[in-house]
């Protein structure tokens, strides 16, 4: 009887690598005989570089994927964001001259927002340079009353498109607060008011918690108030010689040249504490002068218009200790009053 042979026809296709070497007692064999019939090296190295490439496609092929599904998932994620910021953002997609813009409104709004009956004719002919041909030369103004506005500010912009926006102006009459919404028609670097303003309330003041009172060290505060007493009288003076009797060495701190006289250090603020380095709170009292001199005659000691004005200022001083006394390092505008 004919032995059958156990060796199963390989399956590959001609010429592909040997990545599956046969099972069992004939793999020697069989091996050989294809050694010997490709007459040399079985090319394993070419096998590398197939998977290599391979990989290598994959991994583009991820990337590309990964990309196409995150593009517009950021895209909705922006959006989102621009639509809720849209009324107070100052960019915009559309290459809109926002400052430009804001200048031009609040022009017209410091023109628009002071009206006197008694000159009517002024207020229109002021107007003409930010109107469209033919509008209303006093834009909706009856030519009754008066008013004044000032303190004018650009508050926020909402662009449309390329050439129309709407400019919102912070301005301010009597004790009153409020916005005019502008909108602007823009091209070539050029603007119109393109429609009725709107006056708008602005924003009501935020809730303003107190902070709780710091520990005060007394004993401190009576040590160093001579000397910080001494440093605001240099410093209204601005004599560099007075004042490096009280700063600390290797500094310099200009002063104010006489623009300012000291009337009273009203309160120093030294939280507890046994550093060298020191934070403490200074609130003074400046006098400014009415018509730029002290000098006031005998007829106008009545008149409170002539007097010297009083401000009440707060500062933050770094105080350092060297040589057993204490000098002013660094002075600030202080922050949030403590209660």
């Amino acid at each position: 009887m004919a032995r059958r042979s156990t060796v199963q026809q390989d399956p590959r296709i001609a010429g592909d690598p040997e990545s599956y070497p046969l099972e069992g007692p004939d793999r020697v064999t069989a091996s050989r005989g294809r050694s010997s019939r490709r007459g040399g090296w079985g090319g394993g190295g070419g096998r590398w570089l197939v998977w290599s490439g391979r990989v290598v496609l994959w991994a583009l092929i991820i990337v590309i994927v990964v990309n196409g599904v995150r593009a517009p998932f950021e895209r909705f994620t922006q959006n989102g964001v621009a639509t809720q910021s849209q009324t107070t953002s100052s960019s915009n997609d559309f290459n809109f001259p926002v400052t430009q813009a804001a200048a031009f409104a609040n022009q017209f709004a410091a023109v628009y927002l002071n009206y006197d009956a008694t000159n009517a004719q002024q207020r229109a002919e002021r107007l003409k340079a930010f109107l469209p041909e033919g509008a209303d030369e006093q834009f909706g103004w009856n030519g009754y009353g008066r008013m004044t506005a000032g303190a004018f500010q650009f508050s926020g912009i909402q662009v449309r498109d390329e050439h129309d926006a709407v400019v919102s102006v912070a301005y301010q009459t009597g004790g009153y607060r409020g916005l005019l919404s502008v909108p602007i028609y823009a091209e070539d670097g050029r603007f119109v008011v393109s429609g009725q303003p709107g006056l708008l309330p602005a924003p009501a003041l935020p809730g303003f918690p107190q902070v709780s009172g710091l520990s005060r060290d007394s004993a401190a505060e009576a040590e160093l108030r001579p000397q910080v007493e001494g440093f605001f009288k240099a410093f209204a003076a601005g004599n560099q010689v007075d004042l490096q009797r009280y700063v600390a060495s290797g500094r310099t701190i200009e002063g104010f040249n006489g623009e300012f006289t000291l009337a009273q250090l009203k309160d120093l603020v030294v939280p507890e504490g046994e550093a060298d380095t020191r934070e403490v709170t200074a609130v003074v009292v400046w006098a400014v002068s009415s018509n730029g001199t002290d000098a006031v005659s005998t007829s106008e000691q009545n008149d409170p218009a002539v007097q010297p004005g009083g401000l009440e200022q707060a500062y933050r001083l770094t105080m350092e200790k060297q040589g057993g006394k204490w000098f002013v390092q660094q002075v600030q505008g202080a922050g949030r009053s403590v209660g």
